[in-house]
């Protein structure tokens, strides 16, 4: 070892320290100041270099934000934890419900989620969705037909994404991490329509974190034989053929293409965890 690499990072943490330092600008100041610009009478056309100097300075304003303050961004993601958590902690036992945007109405697969989710309603559960439009929307509008608690939570995405008319409880996401976490610890169990690269990556959010041992198992449910048959091929041929995961892992998947067999499978899951409970108090139950 030659110490040069310690030596680089010597140079460069001194040389980024000099680039805060410089000006000993303080915080408050760079809040609370402006700098003088240029006075224009309202009825004096702008000149063309001063539109092209602010438009240059919003640029430059919104790239700062997000390559020189990320330790403050922490306190914007704390405050997503904080707030969700306080909003859902007192929820009934909830079930998530995932699946496409891009459903229609008229798809049959939105009867079904908004079916499910009204027997689940009836059953004792909340239920907790995106918050957006599709297999979301289907699956709030069913909770409130089951005369219980409709939740959604949206994410923040380039293309805004309404969220639906059929929610009592309504949040709004920066960061994906942040929202998987809390249909992670507010959910009993995963019912996943048919969907998009979201729906898998809620799908397989959730088996990690159970095949890991993160989570306590809960169920995790796919609607559509049909739609789903050509994965779970793949899974047993192609993934367990090659040893990458173990029989009992794809345990950890049922299928169903029945609503109220769906209801069922919820139930007697929540039963037995109810009452392995009881039974061992110390229990594992993770972050749910």
């Amino acid at each position: 070892m030659n110490g040069s690499g310690n030596h680089r990072d010597k140079t460069a943490t001194e040389r980024y320290k000099a680039l805060r330092q410089k000006g000993a600008v303080t915080d408050d100041e760079r809040l609370l100041s402006r700098p003088t610009q240029p006075l224009v009478s309202p009825n004096q056309p702008v000149p063309r270099e001063r539109i092209k100097e602010e438009e240059h300075a919003f640029e430059r304003a919104l790239n700062f934000d997000y390559t020189m303050t990320d330790p403050w961004r922490v306190f914007r993601i704390m405050s997503e934890f904080v707030n969700g958590f306080d909003v859902l902690a007192h929820i009934p036992p909830s079930i998530a419900i995932f699946g496409s945007a891009r459903t229609k109405a008229s798809d049959p697969s939105y009867a079904a989620a908004t079916e499910t989710a009204r027997l689940l309603a009836q059953a004792g559960f909340g239920v907790i969705t995106g918050g957006g439009p599709g297999i979301m929307e289907a699956a709030n509008k069913g909770a409130q037909e089951g005369g219980n608690l409709s939740i959604g939570c949206n994410i923040e995405l380039p293309f805004e994404q309404a969220s639906n008319p059929y929610l009592d409880i309504s949040l709004d996401f920066r960061y994906f991490f942040v929202r998987k976490t809390l249909f992670m610890k507010y959910s009993s169990a995963f019912i996943i329509f048919p969907g998009g690269f979201g729906t898998m990556d809620e799908l397989f959010e959730a088996l990690t974190l159970i095949q890991t041992k993160k989570v306590s198992n809960f169920p995790i449910i796919l609607y559509g034989s049909e739609y789903w048959g050509g994965l779970m091929d793949w899974l047993r041929t192609t993934m367990l053929g090659v040893e990458n995961i173990s029989p009992k892992d794809l345990d950890l998947l049922l299928v169903s293409d029945d609503p109220a067999e769906i209801c069922m499978l919820v139930c007697d899951a929540y039963q037995r965890n109810s009452q392995l409970e009881k039974v061992d108090s110390s229990r594992e139950t993770s972050i749910r």
